[in-house]
């Protein structure tokens, strides 16, 4: 892994990092604020809020983007696909 590329992961970790931060004071606020509300416990955990699942999916995109398909995992298909010989079809 080169400067720049490692550069480029630093900066999206820390953009990843952040938006969790993000979300999970967001999703405290807003449970907080249901549970003040209601006053019930369980109506204020199992009651979603759309924008929160939006984000939360959205953070798991970005997660397996960072954490699953990352370049190691990119570098190491391309290898394979170079290792495979393409055989000649015969007519």
């Amino acid at each position: 892994m080169n400067y720049n590329s490692a550069q480029k992961r630093v900066k999206e970790l820390k953009s990843f990092y952040k938006n969790c931060m993000w979300f999970g004071i967001v999703a405290l606020f807003i449970f907080f604020r249901r549970l003040m509300k209601s006053g019930d416990l369980s109506q204020s955990i199992f009651s979603g809020s759309i924008i929160l699942t939006v984000w939360g999916i959205i953070l798991a995109v970005k997660a397996v983007k960072l954490f699953v398909f990352d370049a190691e995992w990119e570098n190491e298909i391309i290898e394979e696909e170079l290792k495979k010989t393409k055989k000649p079809i015969n007519f």
